[in-house]
């Protein structure tokens, strides 16, 4: 009981400044609509920053390699309760801030000199002003780059710690820094004031990082000791998998960027809006579970506590799937509306809302997989195995293309999203049958819950589409809209927790006692 209620104190932690941090996203993304629509420069911007977003968020952001590895490595050579770290552990930290500083200056040097090359590169377009725009972009947020993986680093000390705030509401100090810049400039034709930004955002999260990593008592200090030392072999052994897993996911982006620049203007822009509004639910509920698991993983692989293991894999999951799955169909019957509501404004027209729309709808069915191969990820690399995670999505990249090829005559934008879902889907299958030959995680009992949720969850979207359908009010205007939207959206989450009760899905009535227990006690158990 004490250990689920220190996980479960942990998760409402983090899902409290994640929402926070997503919320602040949100209103970015909304301001960014609203000056610059979706249109020339909006997608230049975003194509430009792929490439930084590869360094801080993919590499170097929570559930990233770096951030990964960390966790990984040192949650088993620290105590957390400790005052300081050994002398041997800040060397070891030394050394790999050392190594990533270089590699990514490097990075940065290359990306800045060849910004232009790179992009006309990746994008299939004749439009040559707006390769000329994105290149540009990319030149000022190169140092972005730089200090990627060195963010990513302080995250997982700070996660292995269990300072899990700071890691995840840092972020908000980049959201902040691009709704002033942007509000404040207003008349940008270019979108310089958006790279600005975002380079400004990313360096006060880094310092915002310093003083806290200080204090748990590392010195920081170069150190060159790269040969003969075992840890921070280890260390390489799982970053470079794993960065090349991340890479290989942005390699699938850099291949829907081919595609959606044969599409009309501004389809780039409508994926990466989709992917936000999916993003702001189900990064929420993932990295509130996810994040306080993974260092339990790695202390439990180390004390080769396996049933352990497999209980708190079934807690997470389990519950991630009891929030994701209503999610899911709620996005489905309500993403046109929901679209509308938070972005349709100023330069941000009903077609933008369209695009958006049916990019996010075929989207949504990557929830389940995506929950369940981000869960499965943090159990191999808890057992310092990120290769297999990195082989299995390298082996996705021709399907991607593929899909793409396959689906976009008919489903245009949509078919971007759509062949998301289906790697993802495919990744997840092959990563828990790999699984299964190192830890029996007892998959009857995920399937068995799985399938009763997704019958409540279809039971709901029927009566809520035939009310939704049937709704009298006239919903012209914003405010109608809005109501509309919220009581198909608690109608839809109460109809569906009515039907998990009654099918007895695990975690309802325990998760339901909890959250009874919270209001009442608040954290107390």
């Amino acid at each position: 009981m004490s250990k689920d209620c220190s996980l479960l104190k942990a998760a409402w932690l983090i899902a409290f400044v994640t929402i926070i941090s997503k919320f602040v996203g949100f209103i970015r993304d909304i301001c960014i609509a609203n000056y610059y629509g979706a249109g020339l420069v909006s997608d230049a911007y975003f194509y430009a920053y792929q490439i930084p977003s590869l360094a801080i968020i993919l590499m170097g952001g929570v559930g990233g390699p770096f951030h990964s590895a960390t966790v990984s490595v040192f949650a088993k050579l620290v105590n957390p309760d400790d005052k300081m770290p050994s002398e041997k552990v800040n060397k070891l930290f030394n050394t790999f801030l050392t190594a990533t500083f270089i590699i990514f200056a490097l990075f940065s040097l290359i990306i800045f000199i060849f910004s232009e090359q790179i992009l006309n590169f990746i994008i299939h377009s004749d439009n040559q002003e707006l390769v000329s725009i994105a290149a540009n972009h990319l030149r000022i947020m190169t140092p972005v780059i730089l200090i990627g993986g060195i963010i990513g680093i302080y995250y997982g000390l700070l996660i292995t710690y269990r300072n899990f705030l700071l890691p995840n509401i840092s972020p908000v100090l980049m959201s902040l820094s691009i709704i002033i810049i942007i509000a404040v400039v207003k008349q940008d034709n270019f979108g310089t004031a958006l790279a600005v930004a975002t380079t400004i955002g990313a360096f006060l999260q880094f310092i915002a990082q310093f003083p806290a990593v200080k204090k748990l008592g590392f010195k920081i200090k170069p150190n060159f000791n790269f040969k003969n030392n075992p840890e921070f072999k280890n260390l390489i052994e799982l970053v470079f998998p794993a960065a090349l897993s991340s890479t290989i996911g942005q390699i699938y982006v850099y291949v829907d960027m081919f595609f959606a620049s044969q599409l009309k203007e501004g389809a780039w822009t409508a994926i990466g809006y989709a992917n936000r509004i999916f993003q702001f639910p189900v990064g929420i509920l993932a990295t509130a579970f996810l994040v306080p698991l993974f260092p339990i993983f790695s202390r439990l692989v180390g004390e080769k506590k396996y049933d352990e293991i497999k209980y708190y894999f079934h807690k997470g999951i389990g519950l991630l799937n009891f929030a994701a799955i209503p999610i899911m169909f709620c996005i489905i019957l309500l993403a046109y509306d929901v679209v509308q509501l938070v972005f349709q404004r100023g330069e941000f027209d009903s077609n933008a809302t369209y695009m958006v729309s049916q990019a996010l709808i075929f989207l949504s069915f990557a929830i389940i997989p995506y929950v369940f191969r981000d869960s499965v990820t943090r159990v191999f690399y808890s057992f310092n195995d990120s290769k297999t995670p990195f082989l299995v999505a390298f082996s996705s990249i021709i399907l991607k293309f593929i899909l793409n090829a396959l689906f976009i005559g008919k489903l245009g934008i949509a078919a971007i999203t759509l062949s998301t879902s289906l790697v993802t889907l495919i990744n997840a299958v092959l990563l828990g049958c790999i699984l299964l030959k190192r830890i029996n995680l007892g998959y009857k009992t995920y399937f068995i819950n799985l399938i009763k949720m997704l019958a409540a969850a279809i039971i709901s979207f029927i009566i809520n589409l035939m009310i939704y359908n049937g709704w009298i009010v006239n919903s012209a205007n914003w405010f109608m809209l809005a109501i509309k939207t919220l009581i198909i959206l608690i109608l839809c989450i109460s109809v569906y927790i009515i039907f998990a009760a009654l099918f007895k899905v695990e975690y309802v009535g325990e998760l339901l006692e909890r959250i009874k227990n919270y209001i009442k006690q608040k954290f107390v158990c």
